[in-house]
């Protein structure tokens, strides 16, 4: 699946508003994934689910964690995707 940034992040905040039930900040890279986003580790679990099934990725080798802003998870993203 070959995607440019833009539409991971687009994607993920699709992906944000689901987990949260209603239609969040609009998130770019450098957004906080609990303080600007507000999600909760429900929210977060149910965020990598999602980004598991459509992009085909596991979080196998990482905790999410790890992720502190929108960049780091279209990193990871991108990183799974070419590899």
């Amino acid at each position: 699946m070959e995607l440019t940034r833009n539409e991971i992040v687009q994607k993920l905040n699709e992906i944000v508003d689901m987990a949260l039930g209603e239609i969040a900040v609009t998130a770019d890279e450098s957004s906080n994934l609990t303080t600007d986003l507000g999600l909760n580790s429900v929210g977060l679990l149910y965020v990598v689910i999602a980004i598991e099934e459509f992009f085909g990725v596991r979080f196998d080798d990482v905790s999410f964690g790890d992720f502190q802003t929108v960049g780091d998870v279209v990193d990871y993203i991108e990183k799974k995707l070419k590899a």
